[in-house]
């Protein structure tokens, strides 16, 4: 019964169901919660608190999400193996947070050390592995590291699960991502529209990943120069993620921001302003005060605010 409760959950946060994965996952718990000798309840256990931890640092609650990796990481170093492949995950797991945390030496430091452990010819952990170090590499704006990553986790994900697979759209999407902050924007805009039928034809249009996939999107056709198509991607994205995660989410935050700034560059400047300080706001409550996105996000408000006095204030002569 745990074991099908973990895969339950599995399926239910795939079709964008957390709440109902949550409460999956914490029946499998009760039901594992007596001390045991059996190495595989033992893995059970570790799968279903990794899964928990997983779905906080997706709801933004990074601190619990934190404490459930740690635990899972001191049991699984005390009752397994030392190569045991689940430690490679809760390393990778502890990575993901750290990245999302704006740590991100230390989110290197956590795959480094599970990159030894990755049972040879796992062509799905190995994929997992490339997505982190080339998403780990472009949040710290080194974009050429970054791209072979990205290509090496497209591909091994398809020849692991194919391409019309959710998870290898999100591979693509992170691709794109990739390719976008090299400037090469009519190849990234193929590469989202790429996942997006991929997201909609697994998950749907009214799925969390769809709705990232738009805000991805977004960005691109701005960067392109099309606002008014930029704007419409926006404005679709940002009701469709704040349903799903909350209005307060950095993913939310982030998108708000990049739609202030398309706000700030069409001279809408009252708007881009309280566009920044939500987004501001938002990072201040859910991510630390050294947060690169909190530094940015203050860093536009304080521009932006600066240009709006600026233009209240008539010329002396």
């Amino acid at each position: 019964m745990a074991n099908a409760l973990v895969e339950l959950a599995a399926v239910l946060e795939a079709r964008d169901r957390p709440r109902d994965a949550v409460r999956s996952l914490r029946r499998a718990l009760g039901i594992l919660r007596a001390p045991t000798e059996d190495l595989d309840l033992v893995r059970l256990r570790l799968q279903a608190r990794l899964a928990l931890s997983g779905l906080d640092r997706l709801r933004g609650a990074y601190a619990a999400a934190d404490r459930a990796a740690q635990a899972a990481l001191a049991e699984a170093r005390r009752r397994l193996p030392r190569r045991d492949p689940l430690i490679a995950a809760t390393l990778n797991n502890l990575g993901v947070l750290r990245k999302a945390e704006g740590r991100y030496a230390e989110a290197v430091a956590y795959y480094r050390r599970a990159a030894p452990l990755l049972p040879r010819g796992d062509r799905l952990a190995r994929a997992t592995l490339e997505h982190n170090l080339g998403g780990i590499a472009h949040a710290r704006g080194r974009f050429a590291e970054a791209e072979p990553h990205a290509r090496r986790a497209v591909a091994l994900r398809a020849a692991a699960v194919g391409r019309r697979h959710p998870a290898w759209a999100a591979d693509v999407a992170a691709l794109a991502a990739v390719v976008e902050s090299r400037g090469r924007f009519a190849e990234a805009a193929r590469l989202y529209r790429r996942s997006q039928a991929a997201f909609a034809r697994a998950l749907g249009a009214a799925s969390l990943e769809y709705a990232l996939g738009l805000a991805g999107l977004a960005a691109v056709e701005q960067q392109r120069g099309d606002r008014p198509g930029a704007r419409a991607l926006y404005r679709r994205a940002i009701p469709s993620l704040t349903r799903r995660l909350g209005r307060l989410h950095p993913d939310v935050a982030l998108t708000v921001n990049n739609l202030a700034v398309l706000e700030r560059d069409d001279g809408r400047l009252a708007r881009a302003e309280a566009l920044f300080r939500r987004a501001a706001d938002s990072f201040g409550r859910t991510l630390g005060p050294r947060h690169p996105h909190l530094i940015l996000a203050r860093h536009n408000l304080e521009a932006v605010t600066i240009d709006r006095l600026k233009r209240k204030t008539p010329t002396r002569r």
